[in-house]
């Protein structure tokens, strides 16, 4: 089984994704763990899922 490339590490104020591959954050800050997204993001990588995640997750912040 390969490693997971994104995984959601706990910051001050709540959760970032880390790219293990290109070893940088990536997308915002969430409060909520983003569960849905990594799975979408480690998974079949569909962008219009991901778009939709991402502004519902971005939604949830306000």
């Amino acid at each position: 089984m390969s490693r997971r490339r994104y995984v959601a590490r706990g910051v001050p104020g709540g959760y970032r994704i880390w790219d293990d591959h290109g070893r940088r954050w990536w997308g915002d800050l969430y409060e909520l763990c983003p569960d849905e997204l990594l799975d979408e993001l480690n998974g079949p990588k569909d962008p219009e899922r991901i778009t939709a995640l991402l502004k519902r997750y971005r939604a949830q912040r306000r």
